[in-house]
Parts: C-alpha cells; structure tokens; sequence
C-alpha cells in the first residue's frame, strides 16, 4: 500500500474500530456481542497455530533447558552432596552397630566372669615404651586404670597394662613376643605357659610333658596372685598344633588365640577381678559339627549284573 493522505485515514479509521470492538467486548463479558466472531476466528485459525505452536515448542523447550541448565546443574550437585552424606552416615551407623556389637560380647563375658571392666577405645596402635605390639586407650588414671591391670574384649585376652597417663594408658598385646601368661586348659586343668610371637599362633610350654593334648582344645589364663597382672578363666585360644617330639620336661603347643590383634577398637580393663575363679564358664559354645550327608543307593536284585536288558531286542 502506498503511503498517501486516504491510506493514513483508513489506518487511523482501523485502530479505532479495534478499541472499540475491545471495549465493547471487555464491557460485555460473557454476554459480549463479539463472542460468536471470537470463537468462529479461534475454529479458523486454531489449527494453524496448534501446527505453529508444534513447530516452535521444541525449541521453546531446548532454549528453556539452556536456561535451566545452570539451576539443573545445582540440584544435581546438592544431591549428589546428599547422597555422599548419606553414605558417610550409613557407614557411620555401620561401625556404630559394629561397637554395640563388640560391646555386648565384652559385657557378656564380664558378666560370666564377674569381672569389674571399665570400658575403653583404641586410639593408637603401634611401638611405645620399647615394645613391638601395643595398643593406647583413652582411659587412664582418672579413670581408675592402673598398671599391670587384664585387658580383654568380646572374644577373649587382650593384654595387659602396662603405663598409665592421667588420660590414656599403653597395653601390651598378648601377641608381644616379651608377653607371658599362665594357662590352664579346659576339662584337664593342665598349667603351662603362653607366649607371643607376634603374627604367629601363640608357643605354650605345658609343665606335664605327658599330658593329653588334641587339636581344638581350648585354653584360659590361670590367673595371678591378688589378680595382677591376670585374673582368671579369660579364654585365650584354640590349640592348632601340638610339637610331635616328646619324652622332655614340658611339651610345647601353638594356640590361635580367639582375639584378632589387628583389628582391635572396643576393650574392657578389668579394674575388679571375680570373686571366685569361673574355670571355663567364660569359654565361648563349642561349635557344632556339621553334619555328613549321606547318600542312599537302592539295588533292585532282579535286575541283571550288567550288560544290556535281555527284554530289549538286540540290533
């Protein structure tokens, strides 16, 4: 359209009708005058602009993920930072269940034993005071710990302690090839003596050189006089071998002991020894042997000692 005085005029005229046919319709609300062109446009081009909004939308929607990549990006981070988080607090909740554990067998054998214990944590391993295999608790003389005091946990004999700070105390792990404590076996009463060597099973030196001795008996420290540094009935280990020379004044043997020196965290010093000495109740259940299965074989005595059925025809 070229630009000319009427064109002007019919443009001018134009705006015009459209704010009126706006205000007349705004006017009428649901009952305006326009609705019925209104919907009959909307039938005519809704078509169109469904195929125009199909077209565009994909666009619409990468141009939105740009957008939202940066927040997207965030959310990802903060859950991955939850998830890590979570996984800490299971493996914490993991090693809290793991103490609980430990704590439960170490006051089950104090109970059986009646022996006082004050509970403690390793917080240090390693050589101190000259010694190879030793373990630092966080209990100490404000604690009531003293030296020379039995240190055990759940499974059996620990050591012994053997420096005391006001905090903290040194134990010197029955595994030390410097530790020696006296024996009795179980059912026998047989008395010898164990010593460490390090990762290897314990070397016990029994006083009856004749004595009976079989793989898989069990062993408990003898205890000492006023019950330092041992007190009685703590189990101490397995017999795993027996030295087949005999005929001397002792005979030797090698005890896996029951604790695993390696990977010590919850133990109990005995501040209070027992009343009495509790012999082997302190011993954990024998375990119970497994089972042989068996196999039955059914012979059917009419059938023949081999070679082929005589009711099958011959080829």
């Amino acid at each position: 359209m070229r630009d000319t005085k009427e064109s002007r005029l019919l443009l001018v005229l134009l705006i015009a009708i459209a704010f009126a046919l706006i205000t007349v319709d705004i006017r009428g609300g649901r009952n305006s005058p326009v609705d019925g062109a209104r919907q009959a446009a909307a039938a005519a081009f809704g078509p169109i602009e469904n195929g125009l909004s199909s077209a565009v939308d994909p666009v619409g929607d990468a141009v939105s993920a740009v957008r939202d990549s940066g927040t997207r990006h965030d959310r990802l981070a903060a859950l991955e930072k939850e998830n890590a988080a979570l996984k800490a607090k299971l493996g914490s909740d993991d090693r809290n269940r793991s103490r609980l554990n430990q704590l439960d067998k170490m006051l089950k054998i104090a109970g059986e034993g009646q022996y006082g214990i004050k509970g403690a944590q390793v917080i240090a391993i390693g050589s101190a005071q000259g010694f190879s295999w030793t373990i630092t608790i966080d209990a100490g003389a404000h604690d009531g710990i003293e030296r020379d005091m039995t240190v055990l946990n759940g499974d059996g004999l620990v050591g012994r302690v053997t420096t005391v700070g006001p905090d903290t105390a040194t134990v010197l792990l029955a595994n030390d090839p410097d530790f020696t404590v006296g024996t009795r076996m179980e059912n026998s009463d047989e008395l010898g003596f164990a010593s460490g060597q390090g990762d290897r099973p314990l070397r016990v030196e029994l006083l009856n050189g004749r004595a009976e001795v079989k793989k898989g008996d069990r062993l408990v420290t003898f205890g000492s006089q006023a019950d330092k540094p041992f007190v009685p009935g703590v189990p101490v280990g397995v017999v795993s071998r027996i030295d087949p020379s005999g005929g001397g004044l002792t005979r030797t043997l090698y005890v896996t002991p029951y604790v695993g020196f390696t990977k010590l965290d919850v133990v109990g010093v005995v501040v209070q020894g027992p009343k009495r000495d509790p012999r082997d109740e302190v011993l954990p259940a024998k375990p119970k042997p497994t089972p042989t299965p068996t196999v039955t074989v059914t012979v059917n005595p009419s059938a023949p000692a081999g070679g082929p059925d005589t009711n099958e025809p011959q080829q």
